[in-house]
C-alpha cells in the first residue's frame, strides 16, 4: 500500500462532478452504531473510502453485521463484544470506539490510533474526558483500555482547545451514562451538528448552546436509525480551488453552500470566479490571488483546509502568508513543493509563500491525506509529469478518486 503511486500531468478541469459524503461525519455515524444493539441504516455513505473500510472492518471483528450497497450501509448486531482485537492499519476513530464501548458496556480495549500525524496531536483530551466520567484508563501493549465501576457518571467538562474529537467523544460518553453533563468548550461544526441530529433520533437527549456549551442527559439504552450522511465539504473545496488554479470550468454538485461560508469568501476575494447552482457550485474563469490566512474553529478556514490554500497561494503571483495555530508542524508537505518549484519558508508557526514561479513534475510524497491532494492539484498545474507516492493517503479522503479525475478530464492513471 506505502508504493502506491499515482501520475498526474498538466490539466485543466472541466465538466461535472458529485460530492461524495463527508468522511469526518460518516466515520462518527458508524461509531454511534455502537451504541446500539438495534439496526443502523445510513444513506450517502462514501463507503469505498479506505478509512471507511477500515471502520467497516473493526464493526465487523467486533460483532456487527455490516451490509454494504453503493453508498449505503446497513449495521446488524449479533454479539458485540467490548474488545477489538486488531492488527492491521489503525484510524483515530479508534478512540471514539472506546468511548462508545465505555459507556456502553462498563469496558472497552481497542488499538491505540492511527490517522495523519499532524505535529502534536496526542489522545491526553481524550484520556481526561473518559476518567471525567468516571473511568479508568490505561494503555497495554498496543492497546488503549477502560474499566468503570457502574456506568459512567454525568459531570462538568472543560476542553482545553476546542478539539472536534474530544467534544465527540465527550458526546458518546455523555448519552448513556448517569445524570446530566456539561461540555464546556466544544467545537461545533457541520460534521457535529449532524452527529448530535442522529443521536437525537436513537432517543439521546442532547442540546447545544452554540460554541458556549452542550448539554446531554444521559438516557439507559438508544435505538435504531435510518440517516442521511452529510456532502463532504473538504472534497467540494479541493474541486473548486483546483477549477480556478487550472482555469478550468467545473459544475461541483451537493455543494454544502452552509458549510463553506468563510473559505468561499476569501476565495472570491483572493479572484476565484463562482456562481450557484440550484444545488451546485459552478466554477468558472477565475486568476488565484495571495491568500492571507489562519486556521481557527468552524466556521473559519480548519486546519485540513490550510495546504490547499498553500497550492492556491503557489499558484498566484506573490506572497501569501498561512498560519496554523491548531497544528503548528504541518507545513512538511512544503518541502514537497519545493521540489516542484514552489519557493516557500517556515518562521515560527508562519509559512510564506512566494508564488508565480512555473511548476515543474517530479518525484513527490504524500505525507497525509490533504498534502497529498494539494500536491495532486500542483501536479495538475505543473509541466510534465508528477509522481505522487502514497496514493493511498490521498484515497483515505477521497472516495472514487481516478473515477473522479476522469469525469473532470484530469489526465491522470
Amino acid at each position: 500500500m506505502e508504493n502506491s503511486i499515482l501520475k498526474v500531468q498538466k490539466s485543466k478541469l472541466e465538466g461535472q462532478v458529485r460530492v461524495s459524503g463527508a468522511k469526518n461525519n460518516a466515520l462518527k455515524l458508524l461509531t454511534a452504531s455502537v451504541l446500539t444493539e438495534d439496526k443502523v441504516e445510513l444513506y450517502n455513505c462514501p463507503n469505498g473510502l479506505l478509512d471507511m473500510q477500515v471502520h467497516i472492518g473493526m464493526l465487523n471483528r467486533m460483532g456487527k453485521t455490516c451490509i454494504e450497497e453503493g453508498s449505503f450501509l446497513q449495521i446488524t448486531e449479533n454479539n458485540l463484544s467490548p474488545n477489538l482485537t486488531w492488527d492491521e492499519r489503525s484510524i483515530r476513530n479508534s478512540l471514539l470506539i472506546l468511548g462508545c464501548l465505555t459507556t456502553r458496556f462498563g469496558e472497552g480495549r481497542v488499538p491505540l490510533p492511527g490517522g495523519c500525524k499532524l505535529g502534536d496531536r496526542k489522545y491526553d483530551i481524550h484520556i481526561m474526558v473518559l476518567e471525567k466520567l468516571g473511568a479508568k484508563v490505561w494503555e497495554e501493549d498496543d492497546y488503549l483500555c477502560t474499566k468503570t465501576e457502574g456506568r459512567l457518571k454525568g459531570c462538568e467538562i472543560y476542553l482545553p482547545i476546542r478539539s472536534t474529537g474530544a467534544t465527540e467523544n465527550a458526546i458518546f460518553c455523555a448519552t448513556l451514562a448517569t445524570g446530566i453533563t456539561t461540555v464546556w468548550n466544544p467545537h461545533i461544526r457541520p460534521e457535529i451538528i449532524d452527529l448530535i441530529k442522529m443521536l437525537n433520533k436513537m432517543g439521546a437527549k442532547i442540546k447545544v448552546y452554540g460554541q458556549k456549551c452542550i448539554v446531554i442527559e444521559g438516557v439507559e439504552r438508544l435505538n435504531g436509525v435510518k440517516h442521511r450522511a452529510i456532502p463532504d465539504n473538504m472534497e467540494a473545496l479541493t474541486w473548486a480551488i483546483g477549477a480556478t488554479i487550472t482555469g478550468g470550468d467545473v459544475e461541483i454538485l451537493d455543494f454544502p453552500f452552509e458549510h463553506l461560508e468563510v473559505p468561499l469568501i476569501f476565495l472570491r476575494e483572493s479572484g476565484m470566479k463562482y456562481y450557484k447552482g440550484e444545488n451546485s457550485l459552478i466554477v468558472r474563469g477565475g486568476t488565484p490571488f495571495p491568500v492571507e490566512i489562519s486556521t481557527g474553529p468552524y466556521p473559519g478556514i480548519n486546519s485540513d483546509m490550510q495546504p490547499l490554500f498553500a497550492i492556491y497561494g503557489a499558484c498566484s503571483r506573490g506572497e501569501s502568508n498561512i498560519v496554523d495555530l491548531r497544528f503548528p508542524g504541518r507545513y512538511a508537505y512544503a518541502e514537497e513543493f519545493s521540489k516542484m518549484g514552489v519557493n516557500y519558508s517556515v518562521e515560527g508557526d508562519l509559512l510564506k509563500i512566494q508564488g508565480g514561479n512555473k511548476l515543474k513534475g517530479t518525484n513527490v510524497t504524500a505525507s497525509d491525506l490533504r498534502a497529498g491532494m494539494a500536491l495532486l492539484l500542483a501536479g495538475m498545474v505543473a509541466e510534465g509529469e508528477t509522481t505522487i507516492h502514497n496514493k493511498w493517503q490521498i484515497e483515505r479522503g477521497y472516495e472514487n478518486l481516478i473515477d473522479k479525475l476522469n469525469q473532470l478530464n484530469v489526465n491522470s492513471k
